[in-house]
């Protein structure tokens, strides 16, 4: 019974999501902290540009590969955009006010150590909120009553 549980759930959408989600963290987590760091872009532009390259592997890939969505481009594309953008605002605003709480309560933290985690923080989210907004939004199968892909 356990084992069967197990392996439904390495075998569904939510394990083919984390796959995918590492493949596309490698693209746009390296590229916000190579933005943030390396060419000296703010916090915004470092994250929106990254999150930005891993938005159009995941689309593709989570499309694809994940839902295994027979919806149109067309009628997904502006779904993926809204989700994408909502879980980026949110995301990443709440891991920038908990950064600052942070300095806030430890002043001694350097601000780039504060920006760094709430990179990570932010993307925790982001990952999370993109998992929910994909699998009942943009890639949900056969309207509202369906249940989805497992």
């Amino acid at each position: 019974m356990i084992q069967q549980r197990l392996l439904s759930l390495l075998s569904g959408s939510f394990l083919r999501f984390l796959l995918v989600g590492v493949f596309n963290t490698l693209v746009g987590l390296s590229a916000s902290f190579a933005f943030f760091n390396v060419l000296h872009l703010n916090y915004w532009l470092s994250t929106f540009a990254g999150n930005t390259l891993g938005a159009i592997v995941s689309y593709t890939l989570n499309r694809t590969f994940t839902f295994r969505s027979k919806a149109s481009v067309g009628s997904s594309w502006w779904k993926f955009a809204i989700v994408i953008l909502s879980c980026y605002g949110l995301s990443y605003s709440c891991s920038l006010l908990l950064a600052e709480a942070a300095g806030v309560l430890w002043p001694e933290l350097r601000a780039d150590w504060l920006h760094n985690g709430a990179i990570l923080v932010g993307n925790g989210l982001y990952t999370i909120g993109n998992y929910l907004g994909h699998k009942y939004f943009t890639f949900r199968a056969n309207g509202p009553t369906s249940r989805g892909v497992s």
